[in-house]
C-alpha cells in the first residue's frame, strides 16, 4: 500500500482518529504506521497555522499518550512530524486526554495546539489521535480538513526544524486539582489533607490514570491502601479500563469491599471518563452519578439545566427536577453532542453547567467544558471530606434516587446495504405501531430515535429505539420499575418485529 493510495478518510472516528497500530488480531490490517502518524502531525501543525494565522515557526504543540504499546512509537513519530514543520514540539510522556487540553490554557505552557494519542477503551492493538486548541477538542468538520491535508501532503518542510522538549505536565495538572480540593473543602484543621481519614481506593486499569492515587490523593491525605493497577500496561492485563464494562466496575467494587474503604474510583484508559464506588461497595455510575454530580452541581447553581445523553431513566428526571430544582434536558448519544448542547443553551441564555453522558463522560461549564474524568471525581471528593465532616455520607445526596427495578440493551444488527434508511424506516413503523398501542404513549420532546413510556402495570417503565451513532445497529433500551416488566415490554415488541425484514434480533425479541 502506497500512501498516495491510502484510505485517509478510515481512519476517522467522529471528533477522534483511530485506527489500528499492532499486527496479531486477525482480520484487522495496520492501518496506523509510523509514517502516517509523523503525517498526521504535519497536517496538525498545517490546520493549525491556517486556523490560528500564526506561522508553523511561532507555533508550539504539545502531545502525551496513554499506556498502548503503539504509543510511544507513535508519538515520537507524531513529534517527527510537527518539528519537520518548523513548530516546536513538547513530549508530555504518560499523560491524560483532559491534561492535554489543558496545556493549551495553563500558563507556562500555553500550547497552541495539543494531541493525545489513545483510542479510550478499545483493544489493545488500537491507537488514535485527539487534537486540542485553546477553543476546546477538535469537532468533525476539522478532522475532516486534517485529513484531507494528510491526503494532499502539500507540505512546505521547514529549512530549520523545530525542537522537542520533555515535560511532566500531568504533575503539573495534577498538583491544580490538589489546590482546587483544598480550597474547595477548606478543612478547619487540616487544610493541606482535607481526605485524611478516608481511605479511597483507585483502579486506573492499567490505563494512564495511575498518577491520581499518588499524585493528588497521598498529598491530600487519604490511604489509599489497596488501589489497584495503577502501573501503565498497554495489554491491559486486568480488565479493560472502562467505567462501563461489567468486569471493571465488579474489580473496583471487590476492592472497596476487601479493603472496607469509604471510597472507590475507576478511570477510562485515557482519564476522560470515570466512575465511582460508595462505602457499601455499590457502583455509582451511570444515572446514579449523573444524579450525585447533579446535586452538587444544582446546589451551586440553583435551577441549572442538566443535559445528558437519551438513555437516562425516568427516575433521574424526577429526582433533577423534583428533588433538586434542576432542569433535566435530555439529549442525543456522543458526548461532544451533549457537550454541544449544554453549550448551546448557555448561548441561548438557558443556564446550562453540566454535561454528562451515562458513559461517565462529564463537562463542566467551570471547566471549560472539558469532559475531564478526574475532575469530575475530584468535584466529588469535595463532597465526600464535607460529608464526612459532617458525619454523613456522600450518598445521602441520592437517597430519594428512584431507580429502575430492571434494565436492559439490546442491539438489533440490520442487515441492510443502506442501514441508515433501513433503521430510520425500522423506528418510522415503530412510531405507528405506538400509536396503536393503548398503553403506549410517544414520548414528547425527544432528540433521537423514538422514546415510548410503557403504562400498564405489567409493564411500568419506557424503551428507546434509536441508531447507532456509527453502526449498522439499532439499540434498543428497555427500562421498567416492576420485576418481569422488560420481558412483558419485550414480549410485545416482538410482535412488532415479526413484520419486518433485514434484521437481526436477539432471542428476547422473537428471534428463532
Amino acid at each position: 500500500m502506497t500512501l498516495t493510495a491510502f484510505n485517509w478518510p478510515q481512519l476517522q472516528n467522529g471528533s477522534d482518529i483511530r485506527g489500528v497500530a499492532l499486527e496479531g488480531v486477525e482480520g484487522e490490517a495496520v492501518n496506523l504506521t509510523p509514517e502516517i502518524a509523523q503525517i498526521l502531525g504535519m497536517a496538525f501543525v498545517h490546520w493549525l497555522s491556517q486556523t490560528l494565522n500564526k506561522s508553523a515557526s511561532e507555533l508550539t504543540v504539545g502531545v502525551g499518550r496513554d499506556s498502548r504499546i503503539s504509543g510511544p512509537t507513535l508519538m515520537d513519530a507524531v513529534l517527527a512530524g510537527i518539528t519537520q514543520m518548523g513548530s516546536n514540539g513538547y513530549n508530555f510522556g504518560l499523560a491524560s486526554t483532559p491534561a492535554m487540553f489543558k496545556s493549551t490554557v495553563t500558563d507556562g505552557f500555553n500550547c497552541d495546539g495539543a494531541i493525545m494519542l489513545t483510542a479510550s477503551h478499545l483493544p489493545f492493538n488500537r491507537n488514535g489521535l485527539k487534537f486540542f486548541t485553546a477553543q476546546g477538542g477538535l469537532g468533525k468538520t476539522d478532522i475532516t480538513q486534517i485529513l484531507s491535508l494528510a491526503a494532499e501532503q502539500a507540505f512546505e518542510v521547514a529549512a530549520d526544524p523545530g525542537q522537542v522538549s520533555e515535560h511532566n505536565f500531568i504533575g503539573v495538572y495534577a498538583a491544580e486539582l490538589v489546590s482546587q480540593i483544598r480550597v474547595a473543602v477548606n478543612h478547619p484543621d487540616h487544610f493541606e489533607q482535607p481526605l485524611q481519614g478516608l481511605h479511597i481506593v483507585v483502579d486506573a486499569g492499567n490505563g494512564a490514570g495511575g498518577f491520581y492515587a499518588d499524585q493528588v490523593l497521598k498529598p491530600l491525605g487519604a490511604d489509599i491502601t489497596g488501589s489497584q493497577f495503577l502501573d501503565p500496561d498497554g495489554t491491559f492485563p486486568n480488565h479493560i479500563p472502562n467505567p462501563e464494562n461489567k468486569e471493571a466496575m465488579a474489580a473496583i467494587c471487590q476492592a472497596v469491599t476487601q479493603q472496607q474503604a469509604d471510597f472507590g474510583i475507576i478511570f477510562d484508559t485515557d482519564v476522560d471518563r470515570a466512575a465511582a464506588v460508595d462505602h457499601l461497595g455499590q457502583d455509582l455510575n451511570r444515572n446514579r452519578l449523573i444524579a450525585l454530580i447533579s446535586a452538587v452541581v444544582l446546589r451551586e447553581h440553583p435551577g441549572s439545566t442538566i443535559v445528558t445523553d437519551s438513555i437516562t431513566s425516568d427516575g433521574l428526571t424526577q429526582f433533577i427536577g423534583d428533588e433538586l430544582g434542576g432542569v433535566h434536558h435530555r439529549f442525543k448519544r456522543g458526548y461532544k453532542n451533549v457537550i454541544n448542547e449544554s453549550v448551546r443553551l448557555n448561548q441561548s441564555g438557558q443556564e446550562s453547567w453540566l454535561a454528562i453522558e451515562t458513559s461517565g463522560h462529564g463537562a463542566m461549564k467551570e471547566n471549560y467544558f472539558l469532559d475531564d474524568g478526574a475532575y469530575l471525581i475530584s468535584k466529588l471528593l469535595v463532597e465526600l471530606a464535607k460529608s464526612k465532616m459532617a458525619g454523613q455520607n456522600i450518598t445521602d445526596l441520592i437517597a430519594n434516587l428512584t431507580e429502575p427495578q430492571e434494565s436492559e440493551e439490546y442491539r438489533i444488527k440490520i442487515q441492510a446495504d443502506d442501514f441508515k434508511a433501513h433503521g430510520n424506516s425500522v423506528i418510522s413503523k415503530l412510531e405507528n405501531f405506538a400509536a396503536q398501542q393503548s398503553d403506549w404513549q410517544i414520548v414528547p420532546n425527544n432528540y433521537e430515535g423514538i422514546r415510548i413510556a410503557c403504562s400498564s402495570p405489567s409493564e411500568q417503565g419506557w424503551l428507546l429505539l434509536r441508531l447507532s451513532l456509527h453502526d449498522p445497529v439499532l439499540p434498543l433500551n428497555i427500562e421498567s420499575n416492576v420485576g418481569g416488566g422488560v420481558a412483558s415490554i419485550a414480549t410485545k415488541l416482538a410482535s412488532f418485529f415479526q413484520g419486518i425484514d433485514g434484521l437481526n434480533l436477539p432471542s428476547a425479541l422473537g428471534s428463532s
